[in-house]
């Protein structure tokens, strides 16, 4: 039988406040365990959590982002569960009155676009970690991470295949990165998903079992595990089984999805209203205020760069990937106006160092003024492109400007006409045949010709100069 699949995703991406959702620890990653907590966020009787302002506001501009209405009216809830690394033995959440709900964004796979609805954004806190070492007696619990805010975005089960939930991942994660609430960072936890997905007979209305996936942190195993899971419910139902409603958990040693737990219903974390916070009353002229706040998004970035700049679609994907990489070469064409030519340097040269490094253009060591004086170098004829090229990577490493490079390695192009009639005379004296070949119509000699100069001035000849001068000198 053939099946549709259906798939919704849920995203929690960790907020980039300094403090915690309702503490004043911090929430930088990395640091000893357990050294980030207070009685707040340990759960401690009588402490009294207070809302992080930051916290709202970011969830309110990552909402408008989206499309979503924000709800003047909010309010947080408890979701009530055990496990050890969650102290209070509830999780403080939103569940009848979200902060932002029923958004909208649209993903494009190939040449096909799908618009994808978000369900809802809500505001809550995160849980510790639990820490189960090889060998130890016993597992641990580093609370550091217990109450640290994450903005959960839901979607309706819109997508039907990896790809779209891939594409779909990586444009959230663009939009999150360009607003600044999240660094999308999969491998620290900064930005974790987790899929459903269920099969259904093609023709069918409704859904079919639900399974959720877990333990996913970056897009190839993201693509991995629902392509694994697709195959996996086919075979259960193709041979007569029942999918289980169940929460599975990807493990990408073995490329396989396993049974983690039985999946829980809403009714089975008990919510209800958390009394020690207010209702979150936000007023609307503050909502249209922060409205103001928000950049020129991925999408509507990468339009304008087709259409301003003239690059193709490709270079525009490419370039508003990263909102530094797109301020970089911005900041170059300002001062060097030739986007293509800035494009390709970006996407090339400067791309494959920082990538290499692990850096983002916001870390370049090559500032734009640096890149655009190489550019120019190349524009007045002072050193070719392939010279230009050679010692981008010193440029990169060594913070030396490309004038100071180009003059300590002797590497000036040469374009003064009389020195370079010298060496053309001696080069159509030493090859009188294809000389005789070029005058006679065989046009294609040249090209060996500007070679042959090119070697005797040791490639610092001016190619563009050499080719018009030899013409010149042929054609009398």
């Amino acid at each position: 039988m053939a099946y549709e699949v259906v798939i919704g995703l849920e995203v929690h991406a960790q907020l980039l406040t300094q403090s915690k959702m309702f503490c004043a620890c911090g929430t930088k990653f990395g640091l000893p365990a357990n050294s980030q907590t207070c009685p707040i966020c340990l759960g401690m009787p009588g402490t009294l959590p207070v809302i992080n302002k930051k916290a709202i506001e970011m969830a309110v501009r990552t909402g408008l982002a989206l499309q979503c209405r924000i709800g003047e009216q909010s309010r947080f809830a408890r979701k009530n569960y055990f496990y050890p690394d969650l102290p209070k033995g509830y999780q403080i959440s939103q569940y009848e009155a979200p902060i932002c709900e029923h958004g909208s964004v649209e993903v494009e796979v190939g040449q096909a676009k799908r618009p994808v609805r978000i369900r809802r954004a809500h505001l809550e806190e995160d849980a510790g970690k639990n820490i189960h070492e090889a060998g130890a007696n016993g597992s641990r619990v580093d609370l550091n991470r217990a109450g640290t805010p994450l903005l959960e975005i839901v979607t309706e089960p819109d997508m039907r295949s990896a790809d779209e939930v891939v594409a779909y991942l990586k444009m959230l994660r663009e939009i999150l990165m360009y607003l600044e609430v999240c660094d999308g960072n999969m491998e620290e936890g900064s930005l974790r998903c987790e899929p459903n997905l269920s099969l259904r007979p093609v023709g069918q209305k409704e859904f079919g079992t639900k399974v959720e996936l877990k333990n996913i942190n970056s897009f190839k195993f993201v693509k991995e595990a629902i392509e694994y899971e697709i195959k996996r419910q086919t075979k259960v139902l193709n041979e007569g089984g029942k999918i289980a409603q169940e929460t599975r958990l990807w493990d990408s040693d073995k490329g396989e999805t396993a049974t983690m737990r039985s999946k829980e219903e809403a009714h089975d974390y008990r919510y209800f209203p958390d009394p020690d916070l207010v209702p979150l009353s936000l007023a609307s002229e503050w909502i249209d205020d922060l409205r103001k706040t928000l950049p020129e998004l991925p999408a509507v970035r990468q339009r304008r760069f087709v259409g301003e700049y003239g690059l193709p679609d490709y270079d525009a994907g490419v370039l508003t990937g990263s909102k530094a990489l797109a301020d970089y070469f911005e900041a170059c064409v300002r001062l060097f106006p030739q986007p293509k030519t800035v494009s390709n340097w970006v996407m090339g040269e400067l791309l494959r160092e920082l990538n290499q490094a692990g850096l983002s253009a916001a870390a370049s060591p090559v500032s734009p003024e640096r890149l655009v004086s190489l550019l120019q170098l190349v524009e007045k004829g002072t050193v070719s492109l392939k010279v230009a090229r050679e010692i981008f990577p010193e440029l990169y490493a060594s913070g030396k400007a490309p004038e100071e490079i180009v003059k300590a390695k002797g590497l000036t192009q040469v374009s003064d006409e009389g020195s370079l009639a010298k060496i053309i005379d001696e080069v159509i004296a030493k090859n009188q045949a294809q000389a005789e070949q070029y005058k006679g119509g065989k046009e294609a000699v040249l090209g060996f010709l500007v070679g042959q100069v090119m070697k005797s001035s040791g490639g610092k000849a001016n190619p563009g100069k050499v080719n018009e001068l030899l013409k010149k000198k042929l054609a009398g």
